[in-house]
C-alpha cells in the first residue's frame, strides 16, 4: 500500500428558497446573452449570496427509480446541462438551499434528491433491506438518473453525498461529466474499516462505536434531532446556525427509515453488517481503489470539525483535470450551507472544464 492509500485509509470513516430559483430562472436569458458577448465565465458572473439568503427548494417532486421512490427538489430549465447535488449525514437537501438558486440563474437543471432514508424517500417494498452501504446509495442516484432520462451529470457532494459522488464517477465515469467532491476521496471498504487507528483519531468516531450498539441504535432512535444537532456543532464549530435553520433539514430525519439505514451504513464500514449480494461486485471494484478520471475539485472548508484526510493524501487519486480549493472564513463540514458562493463556483469552474 502506498503512502496516499495509507493515509485515506486512516481517514477512512469520514462523517459523515423557491422565490429565489424562480428569480434566477427569469433572469436567465438575459445573463447568457451578456455573458456571450463579454466572454465570461459562467462563475465570474455569479450573483453574490449571503449564506442563509433561501429558506426553501420548492415542492419536492416524487419519482420511483430503482428501488425507491425518490423525492427531490429541481431548479432551472429542464432542457439544460445538469447538476446533480447530494448531501450528506445528519443534513438533507436543504444544505443546497443558496447553492441552487445560483446555479439555477448560471442555466444549468439542478436536481437535488433526498437519499435513502431522509425525507419523503421511501423503499417501494416492505421487504427490501434497509441498506446503508455506500454502494448502494450511488446506484440508488444512477437508477435516479435513469428514471429521469439523464445520460451524464455534473457530480457534487459533502459527507455522504460526496462518497456517494466518488463513487458514481469511479464506476460509472460515462455517466458524470465532472464532480465536486468535499473532502475528496472517500471511497473505502470493509477490510480497511477493521484496520485499528491511533487512540485518538478512535476517538473523533465515538458515535461510531456507540451506533455499533443496540443501546446506540436505541438511543439515536430516542434522540435523533438532539444527535443531529450535537453533529452539526461539532462538524461546524464555527457555523452559527439558527434553530429554523436546523428544524428545516432535521425534519429529514423523521423518515420512517433513517435509523435504520444509519445503523447500518456505520456497522457495514466496521465488518459488523453485512451488505446485500447484488452489491458485491461493485464493492470488489471499489475495494481496490480505483483512480477517478472525470475533471474533479475537491474542497475543504478550514474549520472542518469533522475526521478528514489532509488534500495531499487523495490529490493522486485523480488523475484527469484536477485542484483543490480550501475555502476560508471558518467554514465547517456542510460547505455548500455555510459557503454556498464557492461551492456553486466550484461546480461551474469544473462544469465548464
Amino acid at each position: 500500500m502506498d503512502s496516499t492509500s495509507e493515509d485515506i485509509d486512516r481517514h477512512r470513516r469520514l462523517f459523515f428558497g423557491a422565490a429565489a430559483v424562480a428569480a434566477a430562472a427569469a433572469q436567465l436569458g438575459m445573463i447568457g446573452s451578456a455573458a456571450a458577448q463579454s466572454g465570461e465565465t459562467k462563475a465570474a458572473r455569479l450573483p453574490a449570496i449571503k449564506p442563509g439568503t433561501n429558506t426553501s427548494l420548492g415542492p419536492i417532486r416524487q419519482i420511483d427509480a430503482g428501488v425507491l421512490n425518490v423525492g427531490y427538489a429541481e431548479a432551472g430549465p429542464a432542457n439544460a446541462p445538469v447538476v446533480l447535488l447530494l448531501h450528506g449525514w445528519p443534513y438533507d437537501i436543504h444544505s443546497y438551499v443558496d447553492v441552487a438558486p445560483l446555479l439555477a440563474s448560471a442555466g444549468y437543471r439542478v436536481i437535488i434528491p433526498h437519499l435513502r432514508g431522509y425525507g419523503t424517500t421511501r423503499f417501494l417494498s416492505r421487504e427490501a433491506i434497509r441498506n446503508g452501504q455506500p454502494s448502494a446509495l450511488a446506484a440508488d442516484t444512477i437508477a435516479l438518473m435513469d428514471a429521469l432520462k439523464i445520460d451524464r451529470a455534473t457530480v457534487a457532494g459533502y459527507d455522504w453525498g460526496a462518497r456517494t459522488a466518488d463513487i458514481m464517477a469511479a464506476l460509472w465515469p460515462e455517466r458524470c461529466k465532472a464532480l465536486v467532491s468535499v473532502s475528496g476521496y472517500l471511497i473505502g471498504n470493509q477490510e480497511a474499516g477493521k484496520n485499528p487507528l491511533p487512540p485518538k483519531a478512535e476517538l473523533e468516531w465515538w458515535y461510531q462505536f456507540y451506533f455499533a450498539t443496540e443501546r446506540g441504535r436505541a438511543g439515536y432512535a430516542k434522540y435523533t434531532h438532539d444527535f443531529a444537532k450535537l453533529i452539526w456543532q461539532i462538524a461546524s464549530p464555527k457555523w452559527r446556525f439558527d434553530d429554523a435553520t436546523f428544524d428545516r433539514s432535521a425534519a429529514a430525519l423523521d423518515n420512517p427509515d433513517h435509523v435504520a439505514i444509519t445503523i447500518h451504513n456505520y456497522r457495514w464500514r466496521l465488518g459488523l453488517a453485512d451488505g446485500e449480494r447484488k452489491y458485491d461486485d461493485l464493492e470488489k471494484r471499489l475495494a481496490a481503489a480505483p483512480v477517478i478520471t472525470v475533471p474533479t475539485i475537491t474542497m475543504e472548508g478550514d474549520a472542518n470539525g469533522a475526521p478528514h484526510p489532509e488534500p495531499s493524501a487523495y490529490a493522486k487519486k485523480f488523475s484527469g483535470q484536477y485542484s483543490h480549493r480550501t475555502i476560508k472564513g471558518g467554514v465547517g463540514h456542510n460547505l455548500p450551507q455555510e459557503a454556498p458562493q464557492a461551492f456553486a463556483e466550484a461546480v461551474l469552474a469544473v462544469a465548464e472544464a
